[in-house]
């Protein structure tokens, strides 16, 4: 006999949709209440976000005895989009029973717990179709292929003879760390590996700032109207962009538009612009973008870089110059782009990204853009407010670091439950169209690669010149990261969203933080097996199912996942090892003698090999 009320939200029978829900969109919650005679009764209570007095409130009707417990069930609808929390109130003889949920998981836990989290989001947002099936290829410009074209180079670059060296760690000998060592990557040279991205199966580009900016990795953005000149022109990008599109891959620029350069034309402290800019010339047209206390020598900066001021993005004439109709966004849209990743998303104001989504969806409706939020964007809390990116007026989705981290950690310690509230949360708190494009990555160019976070050592705390002397591999950390980072890529690339692969992983690229996460590709020097995984995997991903389907999580545990994913006329399965032992994964009887889709490393009688994997496709003719 049940001594409290119960509910659990992402249990079907007591949440119906999973997750989050349109506005207007009817949903159903159930709760389980003890088998004791009386008159129960109970209700539902929903509060918008940051309301302290319910703004709905749901009763609930008896619908049946089960053998746990008698339901009652409400029927919802919430008619504008918006965060909202709910709990339940329960009497029962008499008694009233406040239900909350458990902090720890999405069960209830009495009145001593907190509110579940309900997501309503405008109806109209869809998944740009750059990002609803594929695979996303994320490249450093500079050091991904290197054309040999002639460039121009601007006055203090410090060229690299060196392909593939190691890329500048410490700093200068007066102290300065100027990250201009530069290894001569360009578009034409990335436009010339269109057939070797085509067959990984990459479907989108995903590439670091190609703005003008005097650094190698361009978020100082210098000029945001001009190609970097020693990436190329605006007709190598168009090229890029048009060659690409008959490929079936699309191109997405990052957009940083929190804050500048210094040495730019718009603040001009270094003078490289002549004696015009911000820093310079009280009379400045860009004066205004920016925030001196006094003028010229304090201002806000990002970070307390003095070479990164910040931008004030209230300014109309900043957001005009940026969203206006022949604006930044709208010169790049017309050569080719098919969207934007907006660096630092949560240090953008609300009205900043309302007017970026207006200018770039009226430009093209199906162009992508992608936030970097490094928590749940759902409920992200940023400068003191909570912050709206995914209910349909802001971001289409975000980098999805919570679906990394939990990845990762799940195959260097184990821990698969876990592993489930990680994903279940991110797939019940974001709306399915911004689930259906997440951005899946294992590395970025702000941590470490994928392969090095597993089995190399913990970098935690350790300074640059650690991370320098620790930067190759020995053979047995190589040989157990890449098993590693095979298996860990099967799930990256079956988990709901688009996986982002990060240049040089499939390759066998090693690295700590940044900078020793940007080394050059190796051509010529490839580990040739790590890239025809990456390309089986590529294409693995036109499988109906991994294109939106259902995730249901079937097995957690300490040796291997089994999930499925699951669309109208296709289920796949897919069971992974994380054990350098064989493991037996339970695989559900209507899978048993199918033939596998893809196996990783081995699967004989029923057993996986040390960080094994296995894909079954279920058809309704075949159940």
């Amino acid at each position: 006999m049940v001594a409290e009320a119960f509910f659990d939200s992402q249990s079907q029978r007591y949440k119906t949709p999973f997750g989050a829900v349109k506005a207007g969109e009817e949903f159903r919650l159930r709760l389980r209440l003890p088998p004791e005679p009386g008159d129960p009764k109970a209700l539902v209570l929903f509060y918008r976000d940051g309301e302290q007095q319910p703004g709905a409130v749901f009763a609930m009707e008896s619908i049946g005895w089960e053998e746990d417990g008698a339901f009652w069930e409400a029927r919802c609808q919430v008619p504008e989009p918006g965060l909202y929390f709910y709990h339940f109130e329960a009497t029962v003889e008499g008694r009233r029973q406040v239900v909350c949920r458990d902090p720890a998981s999405s069960r209830s836990a009495g009145q001593a717990g907190v509110l579940w989290q309900l997501t309503v989001y405008d109806p109209a947002l869809s998944t740009p179709p750059v990002l609803g099936r594929g695979v996303l290829y994320q490249i450093f410009p500079d050091r991904f292929c290197a054309s040999g074209r002639p460039h121009p180079v601007p006055e203090g670059r410090r060229l690299r003879e060196d392909w593939g060296g190691v890329p500048q760690y410490l700093p200068d000998p007066d102290g300065q760390f100027r990250c201009n060592d530069y290894f001569r990557g360009d578009l034409e040279g990335i436009r010339q590996k269109l057939p070797y991205l085509q067959s990984l199966g990459v479907t989108c580009l995903y590439l670091n700032p190609i703005f003008e900016a005097h650094s190698n990795h361009r978020y100082n953005t210098a000029d945001y109207r001009s190609v970097d000149p020693m990436l190329g022109t605006e007709e190598d990008f168009a090229r890029l962009c048009a060659e690409g599109k008959e490929r079936g891959i699309a191109v997405i620029l990052d957009g940083v538009f929190s804050h500048t350069g210094s040495d730019s034309l718009y603040f001009n402290r270094e003078g490289r612009y002549g004696e015009g800019g911000a820093a310079r010339d009280p009379n400045s047209p860009y004066r205004p973008w920016y925030n001196f206390h006094p003028w010229p020598d304090s201002y806000d900066c990002w970070w307390g870089f003095q070479t990164l001021p910040n931008v004030n993005e209230w300014e109309y004439s900043y957001r005009q110059f940026i969203c206006g109709e022949e604006g930044v966004l709208a010169k790049w849209l017309d050569l080719g782009a098919s969207g934007f990743r907006l660096d630092v998303a949560d240090e953008l104001p609300d009205l900043f990204l309302d007017q970026l989504r207006r200018a770039v969806k009226g430009k093209n409706p199906q162009a992508a853009i992608i936030g970097e939020v490094w928590e749940d964007a759902s409920n992200k809390s940023s400068y003191g407010h909570r912050r709206r990116y995914l209910l349909g007026e802001q971001l289409d989705s975000v980098m999805n670091y919570p679906f990394r981290q939990a990845i990762l950690d799940y195959f260097r310690w184990g821990d698969g439950e876990l592993f489930g509230r990680r994903i279940l949360s991110v797939l019940e708190n974001y709306p399915r169209p911004v689930v259906d494009g997440l951005m899946n990555s294992l590395s970025t160019h702000d941590v470490e690669r994928a392969i090095t976070a597993l089995a190399g050592e913990d970098c935690g705390s350790h300074d640059r010149r650690w991370q320098g002397e620790h930067h190759f591999p020995t053979p047995d950390q190589y040989a157990r990261g890449k098993a590693m980072l095979a298996a860990a890529s099967l799930v990256q690339y079956t988990l709901p969203g688009i996986p982002c692969l990060y240049y040089g992983d499939e390759a066998g690229l090693w690295g700590y933080k940044d900078p020793l996460n940007r080394g050059c590709y190796p051509w010529g020097e490839e580990d040739a097996q790590l890239v025809e995984v990456f390309r089986r995997l590529g294409a693995l991903r036109q499988e109906p199912a991994l294109a939106g389907g259902d995730f249901s999580l079937l097995a957690a545990g300490d040796q291997c996942l089994v999930y499925e994913r699951i669309v109208p006329g296709q289920t796949l399965l897919v069971a992974v090892s994380r054990r350098e032992e064989p493991v037996s994964p339970p695989i559900p009887p209507a899978f048993q003698g199918l033939r596998p889709l893809l196996v990783l490393g081995d699967f004989r009688e029923g057993k996986l090999a040390p960080y094994g994997g296995v894909v079954f496709s279920l058809r309704p003719s075949e159940a």
